[in-house]
């Protein structure tokens, strides 16, 4: 038998693996059959599902958002509408209308100072926004005739899959095809005394309904730098935590551009530090200490909000599993 799971932080997908006999053409009664049955419904999943039944096969999308550690869930169309492209780019919208806003008056108009932005209508608008494209997904697959079901699938053999929705009804679901397109979720580097328990990821910022605040992102991904810019041009104190070099995989050259423009818009770094614990104090703030690889000194800093976008490995959380059992 075989068994696919996304995990999340502290392997929080727990498949049960089941004998089932029988594959797409041998279904047990009950048992509801496709051509095509896609796991994930990202934008990878969504496209081939859609491209299958344009074909006129008998598709259908399995898809589950297991809650991030600080309960976060979402809709239909994985994470660039959710928790990816999409809300990032209307937050640094809002980013760069502030900066507009600051420079007007140097063109003749008159603008109020200072300038407020509210944190809450803005979140508001971009997670409805985000809803509403969750709507738009689910439409598109109705009217091409794909099923949508909003399970977690795990294999029962190599063309039948067990779905349990939220409420812990169970289906099978068997198909010729099946396409795993599950993506990935951020790590948690759980290590880190307090990292799980007061640190928020990507799957979180966007759907916060109070500013974060004064904010240390922890990595030097573009997912950190986009998080730190988009969070400095709304006015909040950022500081980014690298280990090492930004944006490890780009060219060097653009790299130093960009950290360079950020710290020169008020994005402060400590470079070459890793975090070694988070602690809650009684007022509610965050203090993380870190160390200077360089000089092997620790320091503290107290924030209101701990964002974690690293991209070391982490043992134990591979982004997509698949397990061969007996």
């Amino acid at each position: 038998m075989a068994m696919a799971a996304l995990r999340g932080p502290a392997g929080r997908f727990r498949w049960r693996v089941r004998a089932v006999p029988g594959g797409a053409r041998g279904a047990a009664a009950g048992q509801q059959c496709y051509d095509l049955l896609v796991i994930g419904g990202g934008s990878g999943g969504l496209a081939c599902a859609k491209e299958a039944a344009q074909l006129g096969k008998k598709v259908a999308v399995v898809d589950y958002v297991e809650p991030s550690p600080r309960g976060t869930r979402w809709g239909l169309g994985g994470t660039c509408v959710n928790v990816g492209c999409i809300p990032k780019k209307l937050m640094h919208q809002a980013a760069l209308l502030g900066g507009s806003l600051h420079d007007a008056s140097h063109f003749g108009w008159e603008v109020a100072q200072p300038v407020r932005h509210d944190w809450r209508k803005m979140a508001e608008a971009v997670q409805n926004y985000v809803k509403s494209l969750n709507w738009g997904h689910r439409v598109q697959l109705q009217d091409r005739k794909v099923k949508y079901f909003n399970f977690k699938a795990s294999f029962v053999n190599k063309h039948t899959v067990c779905g349990v929705s939220k409420g812990g009804k169970e289906a099978l679901l068997s198909a010729e095809h099946i396409v795993i397109a599950t993506g990935g979720r951020p790590r948690y580097p759980t290590h880190i005394e307090g990292a799980l328990e007061y640190g928020i990821t990507s799957d979180d910022i966007f759907w916060l309904k109070e500013s974060p605040g004064r904010t240390l992102v922890v990595g030097a991904s573009y997912v950190a730098l986009e998080c730190a810019g988009f969070l400095t041009g709304l006015g909040l104190d950022t500081t980014v935590m690298m280990r090492s070099v930004p944006l490890r995989t780009f060219d060097q050259q653009m790299a130093s551009l960009v950290t360079n423009h950020m710290a020169s818009h008020g994005t402060r770094f400590l470079r070459g530090c890793i975090p070694l614990k988070v602690e809650r104090l009684s007022d509610g703030q965050l203090q993380v200490t870190w160390v200077d690889l360089a000089s092997d000194r620790k320091d503290t800093g107290t924030f209101d909000t701990v964002l974690w976008a690293v991209v070391f490995p982490v043992r134990g959380l591979p982004a997509l599993s698949l397990v061969s059992r007996p």
